[in-house]
């Protein structure tokens, strides 16, 4: 009778399992049996307001027909289903975390002290912070651009800013260029071919005919994407050139071309989004988290201040203005996150994370080490957020990077101090170290020095170089999110490496003393280049003010090595002829 009721026992948990698994596969179909069935009554091409227990369920983001879509398009879109990874065909990648260089060991910025941020309640389900009220439909309110948006670049009678691009000091032509100073040999005779590039990932999401978006011309290059013309323009000396037209269209193409597809960017402090558009390419999302006005409390660290989407956007015209042109294209944008973000994501963990706030607007948070939790939510106004579009360089696989560590990085600990901090002779030891032992990488670290002081950008732990060109080519300038945080106060400690190793290139030197006269004032010529932007105005005027008064700062700190060891020995002729071929061979 014992060994009867054990069995019977066994059977019982038996059954129990087997109606476990097959509630836990019809959970997991639910949402593709919603997305692929009729839909639910109400107003077409609303995605928002939903029942409350739909809210709940996995399939609240389901795939919906756009106004006008035939009902085949919609439910095609729906037995899409989720793929299990993100699955794009990735042609460039940003390279800001550790797991996208082979050649990085420590590119992240997580410093190693700072204390964690509070997340989520433990338990509560953020799709449940407020009920989804079906009368309510407000959120895909179209808010479109702010006002008439004039084309980027220094062009228009009267402009400042092509008064300076016409300057002397901006003509100076870089060395000639050879096969290997180009970092793609191109064959002029291939097309940019959609079709092959959708073919080789069946599941590329396309919508539309490839005429809204495939440029004409007479020759093959023409048919390029901006974003690939970028590419095959980046040299030893430059990553563009002064005058390429597709930078211009870039950063057009960057404020409204079409996003097919989201997907965030794994590692980081904050959240960051990786978008993909409908000619191909791709930028870095960063949303906006702070007004403007608003400055970096002073007694935050530098490691534990949000990052700035405007900061992004100030530093790509601040770089081209100094003409290092070492900063990728980045154009700010106003993203409808419904449409632009929740409705095209393949993002799972992205997905589930967006809820209605109790103002009625959609926001979301996102997986990342720190600011990702509903007290760090990213809400619409309704749904429109505005944020920094950077567009990627060319992928690794295609175009390695080498990762360097700053030699002036900072401690990232709240008691701490860097060597370079405790030391002043600290440069003859950095300048006895390859590659520093040579001027090119010195000159270069002392450029980044000035952009870095000009921005108050404390956070310059890492740099790049392409590593094609070896160690005598330009460092790019990536990750200026820090920058324009106070324009009450001028971090002088930014401006150390320049202290200590007294040097400066004469072209640099030139340019900053030029953009101190009235007549080439840095702060007008940033207003102007800034108000070409989609969310114009992108700095707080204080912030303008504050380059203005941080130049002379430069200029002073270079007047003071010049008085202590002499004009050759501070300033390097890189505008002689001897100097120019030398940088040519």
């Amino acid at each position: 009778m014992k060994m009867i009721l054990v069995r019977r026992f066994r059977v019982l948990i038996l059954m129990a399992f087997l109606v476990a698994c097959a509630l836990h596969i019809v959970l997991d179909l639910l949402p593709k049996l919603e997305r692929s069935g009729a839909q639910p009554s109400g107003e077409p091409g609303c995605s928002c307001a939903q029942p409350a227990a739909e809210a709940a369920a996995p399939g609240w983001a389901q795939a919906r027909g756009r106004p006008g879509e035939p009902p085949a398009a919609a439910s095609a879109a729906g037995d899409a289903g989720w793929p299990n990874k993100h699955t794009l065909r990735i042609l460039q990648d940003f390279s800001s975390d550790p797991s996208s260089n082979l050649t990085s060991h420590s590119l992240e910025k997580l410093p190693p002290a700072a204390e964690p941020v509070e997340g989520a309640l433990p338990g509560q389900d953020p799709g449940a912070l407020r009920p989804l009220d079906p009368g309510h439909r407000p959120l895909l309110r179209d808010h479109g651009t702010r006002g008439p948006v004039p084309p980027p670049g220094p062009s228009g009678d009267g402009s400042l800013l092509a008064r300076l691009f016409q300057h002397p000091l901006y003509q100076v032509a870089i060395p000639p260029l050879t096969e290997d100073d180009v970092l793609f040999n191109v064959n002029s005779d291939i097309r940019f071919n959609p079709k092959a590039a959708a073919a080789e990932k069946p599941d590329w999401p396309h919508e539309g005919p490839e005429d809204e978006f495939l440029p004409t011309g007479d020759t093959a290059v023409d048919s390029y994407p901006n974003w690939l013309k970028f590419h095959i323009g980046i040299n030893r000396y430059e990553l563009y050139s002064r005058h390429n037209p597709a930078v211009e269209a870039l950063l057009r193409d960057l404020g409204a071309q079409k996003i097919t597809s989201v997907a965030m960017k794994s590692g980081g402090t904050q959240l960051k989004l990786i978008m993909t558009f409908q000619n191909y390419g791709q930028a870095l999302f960063k949303p906006m988290k702070q007004m403007r006005e608003q400055e970096t409390p002073p007694d935050f660290f530098y490691f534990s201040d949000y990052e700035r989407h405007n900061a992004e956007i100030a530093a790509f015209h601040l770089d081209r203005i100094l003409d290092f042109r070492r900063v990728p294209p980045v154009a700010g944008r106003m993203v409808n996150m419904t449409k632009e973000i929740r409705d095209v994501t393949r993002d799972k963990k992205l997905w589930r994370t967006f809820f209605i706030s109790p103002a009625n607007n959609i926001c979301f948070y996102g997986e990342c080490s720190y600011y990702c939790s509903t007290e760090h939510a990213l809400c619409g106004r309704p749904d429109q957020i505005e944020g920094s579009l950077a567009a990627f360089l060319p992928d690794l696989a295609l175009a390695k990077r080498k990762t360097w560590r700053n030699p002036w990085r900072r401690s990232y600990h709240k008691r701490k101090k860097a060597e370079w901090e405790v030391d002043p002779d600290y440069c003859e030891e950095v300048k006895q170290t390859p590659p520093y032992d040579s001027s090119h990488r010195i000159l270069d670290i002392m450029d980044m020095t000035i952009f870095d002081f000009l921005m108050g950008n404390m956070d310059r732990h890492h740099y790049e170089t392409f590593e094609k060109f070896g160690n005598k080519t330009f460092i790019i300038h990536l990750d200026n999110g820090r920058g324009f945080g106070k324009y009450s106060h001028d971090e002088l400690s930014i401006l150390v490496p320049l202290q200590q190793c007294c040097r400066v290139r004469r072209s640099t030197h030139l340019r900053l003393q030029l953009l101190a006269k009235e007549e080439y004032k840095l702060s007008l010529l940033m207003a102007e280049s800034l108000r070409r932007d989609r969310v114009a105005p992108v700095l707080y005027r204080p912030h303008l003010e504050a380059l203005d008064r941080r130049l002379r700062v430069v200029l002073q700190a270079v007047r003071d090595c010049v008085e202590k060891n002499g004009l050759p020995a501070v300033v390097e002729d890189d505008l002689s002829p001897e100097h120019r071929a030398s940088a040519g061979r």
